[in-house]
Formats: C-alpha cells, structure tokens, sequence
C-alpha cells in the first residue's frame, strides 16, 4: 500500500531548482519509496548493494559515468566518497533534478553536502508517518510505515528487527561499541529518560561507562536521525533560565517498545504515558515542520523558579507560540498554567496557545488567549498561521 507523504510537493519543487536533492532521515522511514515514487524514470542505485558498492569504491568516476539521465543514490553513507565526483558533474552540467539522493545518517551526511555541493542541493528530511499522514499513527504504535501499515502483532518483531539492523549496519560505522548488549541497555535506559532534561551522568550511572562514552552515543542517535534533542528557550524575560536540551526518541512507538509498552492497556498503566505522549506530540511538531521542508522551531522553556511551558514554536515572523501538553482526555484549566505564566512575562505579545490533550474532539476554549487541542487540530491551526 502506498501512501503520498506530505513532503512529496517539496521534494519536487526542490527538484526543479536544485540539480540535486537530498532526502535524509532515520532507516525505514520510506526515503526510497518516497523518491522512487515521485521519479519513476530515475534510475535507482542501491549503495547498500555489496557488488554496487565495490564498483563504486573501486572507480568512481567509472561507476558515474555509467548512469545516465535520472539517478537515484540510495544511502549515500555507505559510498560518501562519491559526493565529491557528482559534484563535478553538477558543475558541468546544471540539469535541474538530475541527482536524487538520500541517507540515513542526517548530520554526517549534511557535513558531507555541505562541503561538497554547497549551493548544488536541495536538502529534505523525512521522518515516519504523522498523524496527518495515516490516521494509524498513534503514541503506542508510532508511525514507522511498516508498523503502521501491518497488523498491530508484528510490531514488536519489527521493531526487534529495526534496532538489530541499525546496531549492525549504522552503529559500528558511527561510534566504537564493545558490548551491543550493553548499547540495546542504553537505549532503553534512555527511553525512560524520554522528555526529561539531558543528563549524561544519569544515563551512564546505571551502565557503568563514563560520560565521554554516553556522548559518543548519544552522538550516533543524533547522527542516525533517530534521537531528536529539543533546545531551551532563551527570552529576555529576566529570568535565570536552564540551558540543557530534552531529548527525545524519533519514533513513540520505538520508545514504547524500549519500554515494554507492548499494548493499549499497558501503556494506559504506565508511569510513562504522560512523557510518551509529550515526546508524541514533539515527533509531531517536528514532523510537521520536515514535511514543509522547514527547520524545526522548537524549543522548551523552564527557569529556576519553577515557570515551565512544554514546548515554545518560533519561526520567522511569527510571535512565539506556546504548547503544554497532557495525557488526559479531559482538558482543564490548570493545563494552562505555565503558558498563562509566561504570558504575563510579555504582555504585549498577541498570539494563540495551545494545551494539547489525547482526545478526539476538535478544538474548545479553555482560558482567555488558550485552546485545548487534539493533534490533528493542533497542526491545522498551526498550518493557518504559517508554521
């Protein structure tokens, strides 16, 4: 079954202005069925194929001078050497849409178009479904494809499955691990840390590896796109602010499965329900954002005293936007606490809040300046205003 991803309309316009685009993000996510549907003409070259890939790494300039017309370069991570020779073949020829392009380890392979084809390349990232997507997507489930798309049963086959690749294929060419047992350890621990601020000697206390290690990892998630950090918010409120980062997992559905979340009822019971469906309501905020081929905007806000607002949205021209997020079906005024907090700090600013709840009901006024929100409506008045 196929799906029309909303970044679809992006990666064709970059297409026509770009002579390459790129498409980044976590393994599974559909980059390949995206490009392949979108250009079906082009001709697609698997670099996760071992004879393509020799061929590659054996003569480069001899392996590119064999694909005309339209190319598809999947997971260009695993050949980053030829970034430099398609680059030459930009600079001769500027035929819009010519190389199209994806890879599974975002920030590596941005640092390696950067340097290579700055100016050259449209650059997209994609992330599993959204809400907006496929009305399968849910906090248990996520919103891989494959999960979404198959009977809910197979989930935790694949998300077994999904982690062991990723730990073959990706983690050993990111970061030295000596014990994969102990890395499946970390990431588990890391997922009961989800929406909690970064605190790397918490997270190595309980493995028994040091900090620097802990860094390496979390520096491989990040590269891997499958770890998503949410910056504090920095506002000239005259408050002494804290300025580490939330962390997030990609996908609710992995952060589930980490947990042993393995059904409704389950996660119902859980002492983590709030912070999955937090971390939820970020994948989608940043989704939304990647799908309009957008950085993300998003940020938290705490300081010392206590004021605490979940997420704050800014992009350009636009006034910042305030979200709190809850895991009851039944919004109530104290949700909206923090935002009305915050908004006394700057009472000029004029703009609509959010508390987003799990409900299924639309839209209704909470406080004066507050609307209680599902996510769905959450992103259709997001998209009104233009973020």
């Amino acid at each position: 079954m196929s799906i029309l991803r909303q970044i679809r309309d992006e990666v064709l316009g970059a297409a026509k202005a770009f002579p390459a685009v790129v498409v980044a993000g976590p393994r599974r996510v559909g980059k390949t069925s995206l490009l392949r549907e979108a250009f079906p003409e082009a001709r697609w070259v698997p670099l996760e194929d071992p004879d393509v890939l020799a061929r590659a790494a054996a003569d480069p300039r001899g392996f590119l001078d064999q694909l005309d017309g339209q190319v598809l370069l999947d997971q260009i991570q695993n050949a980053p050497g030829l970034l430099p020779y398609v680059r030459t073949r930009i600079d001769q020829d500027q035929e819009p849409g010519r190389w199209l392009i994806t890879g599974s380890q975002e920030f590596a392979l941005m640092r390696g178009v950067t340097e290579s084809m700055a100016g050259r390349a449209g650059i997209l990232r994609l992330l599993p479904f959204g809400v907006e997507e496929h009305p399968g997507v849910t906090p248990l489930r996520g919103g891989f494809p494959e999960v979404v798309l198959n009977a809910p049963d197979q989930a935790a086959l694949w998300f077994d499955s999904y982690v062991q690749t990723w730990l073959e294929r990706d983690l050993r060419a990111l970061v030295n691990v000596s014990s994969l047992w102990l890395f499946r350890r970390f990431l588990a621990v890391l997922a009961s840390r989800t929406g909690q601020l970064l605190n790397k000697t918490d997270i190595a206390a309980p493995l028994g590896v040091s900090v620097p290690t802990i860094t390496s990892w979390l520096d491989a998630l990040e590269t891997s796109g499958v770890l998503i950090p949410v910056p504090p918010w920095f506002a000239n409120f005259g408050k002494r602010l804290l300025k580490r980062p939330r962390v997030y997992l990609c996908d609710s559905g992995l952060t589930c499965h980490l947990l042993g979340l393995m059904d409704e009822a389950a996660l119902e019971r859980s002492s983590f329900l709030g912070p999955i469906f937090e971390g939820f309501v970020a994948t989608e905020l940043v989704k939304h954002r990647a799908f309009a081929g957008r950085r993300p905007g998003l940020h938290w806000f705490r300081d010392q005293s206590g004021l605490e607002v979940d997420f704050v949205l800014e992009g350009p021209g636009l006034a910042p936007i305030l979200v709190e997020v809850g895991a009851s079906h039944t919004p109530r005024p104290e949700d909206a606490r923090g935002i009305l907090s915050l908004r006394k700090a700057a009472p000029d600013r004029e703009a609509e809040d959010y508390v987003v709840y799990r409900g299924a009901h639309g839209m209704a006024p909470l406080v004066p300046g507050v609307l209680a929100v599902d996510v769905p409506t959450l992103h259709a008045r997001l998209r009104a205003r233009g973020w």
